[in-house]
């Protein structure tokens, strides 16, 4: 890892290398962009979401399709759209009536995370999205050499990053969500840091509003609040694929969101 020569706004030197962290957000399978998403930096920084169980883009990709076919895939996401969950459950209830719904999603999920830790560089340090599974991440981080980190801090050429995974519970019921109390508790548990990174953002309107699907998601108030009295340099964050707003200044911090990685491709870039 380069040392830090420069703080982000320009100031003095201590030496002549600068870093650069490359960070990315909801991978969704995209495991070829995934392998070349460190190229020319120092660390990369992923923000979860790895497993693609539906591409809500090209209705053919994914988990769900693969099971149960694109028709089924083309109503599911029609359902979810229109906000009609309880019967996006109930289809959901009737195709997996008969199988080990634990089972065959721990299967294929177990395929697309084989895949995508390989493509990993190092260093990379990761947290959970809400559609990850926590339970399986340390088999594969471990085999290739991966930070997890989850209500932890570590340093990076000497600036602070905090992490938070997972989400908030939502009508979509996704695998990783956690009660309220306990993802403030992880904030809490970060104290003063100069990035804070999370998967979901702080509960902001702009930043939580996806202008494709026309709806809000959830974000954390508990975010919000260690932003302003902590003040960190950054907050980095995804979960939000089309947000309204995709960074805004939250009194001295910068918030943005980094970006959907399966769509894009690229990482979003910092440097100091």
């Amino acid at each position: 890892m380069a040392g830090t020569k420069r703080d982000g706004n320009g100031g003095g030197t201590s030496g002549s290398s600068r870093t650069r962290v490359h960070v990315v957000s909801d991978v969704h399978g995209n495991t070829e962009a995934l392998a070349r998403a460190g190229d020319g930096a120092d660390a990369l920084i992923c923000l979860g979401d790895l497993v693609l169980f539906l591409d809500y883009a090209d209705h053919s990709r994914g988990i769900f399709p693969d099971l149960f076919g694109v028709e089924n895939a083309d109503l599911i996401v029609e359902l979810r759209t229109q906000r009609r969950f309880e019967e996006a459950h109930a289809l959901g209830r009737r195709l997996w009536a008969g199988l080990d719904r634990e089972q065959v999603i721990e299967e294929a999920v177990r395929r697309q995370y084989a895949e995508m830790f390989a493509a990993f560089p190092r260093p990379t340090y990761a947290t959970y999205g809400n559609v990850d599974i926590p339970t399986l991440w340390p088999e594969y981080a471990d085999r290739h050499g991966l930070t997890v980190l989850d209500g932890q801090r570590v340093e990076i050429a000497g600036r602070v990053f905090g992490f938070v995974g997972g989400g908030l519970p939502s009508p979509m019921r996704t695998p990783y969500e956690v009660d309220v109390e306990e993802y403030a508790a992880k904030v809490e548990a970060l104290g003063e840091v100069d990035v804070l990174c999370s998967h979901i953002p702080p509960e902001v309107p702009e930043l939580c509003y996806d202008t494709v699907a026309r709806r809000f998601e959830r974000g954390s108030e508990a975010l919000l609040a260690a932003i302003r009295r902590t003040r960190p340099r950054y907050a980095l964050f995804g979960h939000v694929h089309q947000p309204l707003a995709r960074r805004m200044r939250i009194g001295a911090t910068e918030c943005v969101n980094v970006g959907h990685f399966a769509s894009t491709g690229r990482p979003w870039a910092m440097e100091w």
